[in-house]
């Protein structure tokens, strides 16, 4: 296995596009690294360009303690796995996994011992001698990563590999990968423009936007401490809540959102820097609580009731309000109910372009 290391790593399409700029990211031997971000983030060209499939405009790409800017793909030492899983149909399962083995001259022998081994740890020791055709969506992602994992490369590489499955699949092929990191402890680099899959299979998280890392941190640290607030509203599911007003403490400490005052709980400290001045306030859908006697009343305009939990929808002025209530909440539409802020769990950004997180 191997670290990968990107120093002030740039791609710049022809007419001037840039997909990338100045990224830098140090991935240690084994470690789990997710990108996430929006279409047209970045994500997939900064893997690319790791895999070679893209050429770099600037900076350098390291694998092990060889740099590989002008290393073709196939002397990389990566494998990699696609989100259209480019199997060939005219091959079986156990085909289609040895094809690389056989392209690198190694021995009959080697190669089934591999397919086999590799087979076994994926369980599709049963679908050798199917063809693609004959597979399920999940099944055929599992022979692309058993194709991959022949190779034990120094780096896997993942670009949306369970973008084309459905919700249930996705979820198991999730914990598939996982434990696959986990059983080989080899270096995965993972992109995906799903946040839940970042949040449940990354030790670290890289987030991107517009090219450009926003934040590189664990799970819940991008979670509790975003640096900005593009950060903030991407990860979490639902997204945070943002209300754009000033904070005053005149009459109570208050957040003016147009016309109205809203309270804010008489136990939350905020930043200095924040006071008097034009803020954006976050508060995540699970840290606002229904309560009775809260002092921020809105009327429910949606309830989308999901088993063990509520999702209840408002709005605030311009600004739209979701609240993560228990599933035993009882509640109508159009009905006036009172709301909480956790005052260890508001969060606090500029207002201007940058977003940036005050403290």
């Amino acid at each position: 296995m191997a670290r990968v290391e990107l120093d002030n790593v740039s791609k710049v399409y022809p007419g001037g596009i840039l997909a990338a700029q100045d990224v830098n990211l140090d991935i240690a031997d084994g470690e789990f690294v997710v990108l996430v971000g929006p279409s047209g983030c970045g994500k997939s060209t900064t893997l690319r360009m790791v895999a070679g499939l893209e050429s770099i405009t600037a900076g350098t790409v390291t694998i092990g303690d060889r740099v590989v800017n002008d290393v073709e793909p196939k002397d990389r030492d990566i494998a990699m796995v696609f989100q259209s899983y480019a199997l060939y149909p005219h091959m079986s399962v156990r085909e289609n996994m040895a094809f690389g083995l056989k392209l690198r001259k190694t021995s009959n022998a080697e190669i089934t011992r591999r397919v086999d081994d590799a087979a076994d740890t994926l369980g599709i020791a049963d679908l050798l001698d199917r063809k693609p055709r004959a597979l399920s969506g999940g099944q055929r992602q599992r022979v692309a990563l058993g194709r991959a994992l022949v190779r034990n490369p120094a780096v896997f590489l993942f670009d949306e590999p369970l973008s084309n499955l459905d919700a249930k699949m996705r979820v198991q092929m999730r914990t598939e990968i996982s434990r696959l990191h986990h059983h080989l402890g080899a270096t995965m680099i993972y992109v995906t423009h799903d946040q839940v899959e970042a949040m449940t299979m990354g030790e670290r998280i890289v987030v991107m936007e517009g090219g450009r890392v926003q934040q590189v941190a664990s799970p819940l640290d991008l979670y509790n401490h975003p640096v900005n607030r593009f950060v903030a509203g991407f990860i979490g599911s639902p997204a945070m809540n943002f209300l754009e007003g000033r904070l005053t403490s005149l009459d109570g400490l208050v957040l003016e959102v147009g016309g109205a005052a809203i309270p804010l709980p008489p136990g939350w400290n905020p930043p200095v820097e924040a006071m008097d001045r034009n803020i954006v306030l976050g508060i995540r859908p699970e840290h606002l609580l229904v309560d009775r006697d809260g002092p921020w009343r809105l009327p429910v305009q949606v309830i989308e009731p999901l088993g063990n939990e509520t999702l209840l929808y408002m709005t605030q002025g311009a600004h739209q309000i979701t609240v993560r209530a228990p599933g035993s909440v009882e509640v109508g539409v159009d009905q006036d109910i009172g709301l909480t802020m956790q005052a260890d769990r508001i969060q606090v950004f500029d207002a201007d372009e940058s977003g940036a997180t005050i403290t």
